[in-house]
């Protein structure tokens, strides 16, 4: 018996049928016409041969008969060939469905909940497991109905004729689907270990191959190398094992098949010899009947064979359907789940916003800092500042509406939650610290969010984030090919060219995450008079771990463990004993990593 996860996961693929629609049905049907036709041509050739063989009749008598199994060579084929196309497009709909669902899921739960897992991990379940849905629905399913009707079909022809035969088709037929049962409960369970391997081997490869400038810096690459290798001999191992599973079936399911046909052979041909008498109902057996049940007997066991070789298929759904459902069937925990509502904000009103107990967590209901009271007025500069792990980075996902939060925070007196998140964000101008620019022409990643923006305009904004000069250098200018990771360009610039396009936003809220992270002096300075001059009229929240600038912001907030610690300006909390001061005074090197640890916690669940 299946235990209860793989019940559970059959019963979710089962569910998502309905995605392949009325596909799934055409392949059903086209596939119980080619078995009539089946018995058709078996029913055709043996009245054919008894009558010239036994009553010596002309072949011309025969001619309607010859002329319909002529016709029925290439109606099988055209039955063959629809089909394999209806299944092809059953699953090709279900892949498209599922896929464009982990997508929208995966973009509506957001970075932050993206970031518990490694990259390859999720290019295994987007890529891998989701292609490896396509032979269960494309197959398998479809042949489950075949396997049903076609059998049953021939044992109503054939039971007229000959209960003997009949009776040892009905024994018969159950062994090939209980050995599948028996394959079957070790299949599902090789298949999900396999594909556990392979997310982790996809994770551990992308990680040290994204660090492997480190790893060569502190003289770990023989070691990686033999991680790697374990890895890989762990999938390999998981491999072999699903395949021994496959060829095992496959041989087993062709020997019980090739027995019971020979049983019927040696049936029929004991009774020719006159050893056998039963089965005929007393009518005796003829040539016909011998021709005819013959001929049936590898159709007979065929659907159930066939059935028999894609069950490997739905052991493959079932070990890739795991991660999909434990995505697609996410909820977060505690009732905090991140709401989108439908009010917007006018394009040209400033941004005033108020918090009152305002609590960002994760997914599995953690608070990952707050709660926090705050008021951010109307064009109004606040740094947050903090030692790392304070909740910085958490805040402002929060804002950005990537994360859920308890408590109230209010946007022009209207709820974060209430508020339309894609519309939202239409207002915000986001610069990170760790820049993302994305395969394409600098002209592209900078006009992002309005592709029809004017060469003039771009450089004028290049321009405002001190990286014109780089790109004007560059063969193609503005058309200057940025490669996959940001190839091409170094982290500064990539960090200018991001600032340039949050510059074109025109925003009326900049949520900056260490802005000036990853440039020299020169360029810092440089990039800090840009974010300023663009931000005259717009309001502005930043974290920070550079203090020596903060006495442009109009008002600090000092977290420490998720909470607020101190409020006031730059002045007044310079007069105040506290963790603002002693942040100064410890002279704090530059971090570039507030990541927080909250992505630690935000999403361990998958």
């Amino acid at each position: 018996m299946e235990n209860p996860l793989e019940k559970q996961l059959t019963s979710w693929l089962n569910r998502q049928k309905k995605a392949s629609g009325f596909y799934l049905y055409l392949t059903v049907i086209f596939g119980v016409l080619t078995g009539f036709s089946l018995i058709i041509q078996a029913y055709l050739i043996s009245v054919i041969l008894h009558g010239i063989i036994i009553f010596n009749q002309p072949k011309s008598d025969f001619t309607t008969e010859f002329i319909i199994l002529l016709l029925l060579i290439p109606i099988r084929a055209i039955l063959a060939f629809l089909r394999e196309r209806s299944s092809f497009e059953a699953g090709k709909r279900l892949r498209l469905y599922i896929r464009k669902a982990v997508l929208d899921k995966l973009g509506k739960l957001g970075p932050a909940f993206i970031k518990g897992k490694p990259a390859g991990s999720w290019a295994s379940i987007v890529l891998e497991q989701v292609e490896d849905l396509h032979d269960y629905y494309a197959r398998y399913l479809p042949q489950m109905f075949v396997a049903g009707f076609v059998p049953l079909s021939i044992l109503a022809a054939v039971f007229p004729l000959n209960w003997a035969a009949g009776l040892i088709f009905l024994c018969t037929a159950p062994l090939i689907p209980l050995f599948m049962i028996l394959v079957g409960m070790g299949a599902a369970s090789a298949n999900r270990k396999n594909f556990s391997a392979l997310a982790k081997l996809s994770g551990h490869f992308m990680d040290r191959l994204k660090g492997l400038s480190t790893l060569k810096l502190f003289n770990r690459g023989e070691a990686e190398i033999t991680e790697i290798e374990k890895a890989s001999e762990s999938f390999r191992e998981k491999t072999m094992a699903v395949l021994r599973i496959a060829f095992l079936s496959s041989a087993v399911l062709e020997f019980f098949a090739a027995l019971s046909i020979a049983v019927i052979a040696i049936y029929f041909g004991l009774t020719y010899l006159g050893m056998f008498d039963f089965g005929d109902y007393g009518n005796g057996v003829t040539l016909f009947t011998g021709m005819f049940v013959l001929m049936l007997a590898p159709e007979f066991y065929q659907p159930l064979r066939d059935m028999g070789t894609h069950y490997h298929a739905k052991a493959q759904a079932i070990g890739a359907a795991e991660e999909l459902m434990k995505l697609l069937e996410y909820r977060a925990e505690n009732n905090v789940a991140i709401s989108s509502g439908v009010k917007t904000i006018n394009k040209n009103s400033k941004i005033e916003i108020t918090a009152t107990d305002f609590s960002v967590k994760s997914y599995s209901g953690i608070t990952l800092t707050g709660p926090l009271s705050f008021e951010l007025k109307s064009g109004q500069h606040m740094a947050v500042v903090g030692p790392s792990g304070a909740g910085k980075t958490s805040l402002l996902n929060g804002l950005l509406g990537f994360l859920p939060y308890t408590g109230s925070i209010k946007i022009n007196n209207i709820e974060l939650n209430q508020l339309n998140m894609e519309k939202w964000r239409t207002h915000l101008a986001w610069l990170g610290q760790d820049p993302q620019l994305f395969h394409g022409s600098i002209r592209d990643n900078v006009s992002m969010a309005n592709p029809e923006m004017d060469d003039d305009i771009i450089l004028s904004l290049l321009e405002k984030a001190n990286v014109a000069d780089f790109v004007k250098k560059q063969p193609g200018g503005l058309d200057y090919e940025i490669g996959e990771q940001m190839a091409g360009v170094s982290v500064g610039v990539a960090q200018r060219i991001a600032l340039a396009r949050a510059l074109a936003q025109n925003a009326g809220l900049f949520l900056l995450d260490e802005p000036t992270a990853s440039l020299d002096s020169h360029s810092e300075k440089s990039v800090l008079n840009a974010l300023n001059d663009a931000m005259k009229n717009s309001a502005c929240i930043m974290v920070t771990h550079r203090l020596d600038q903060l006495d442009r912001m109009d008002n600090i907030l000092v977290l420490d463990n998720g909470k607020i610690v101190q409020n006031g300006s730059f002045n007044e909390l310079n007069t105040i004993d506290g963790l603002f001061r002693k942040m100064q005074s410890d002279d704090l090197p530059h971090d570039n990593s507030d990541s927080e640890n909250n992505f630690n916690n935000n999403s361990r669940e998958l």
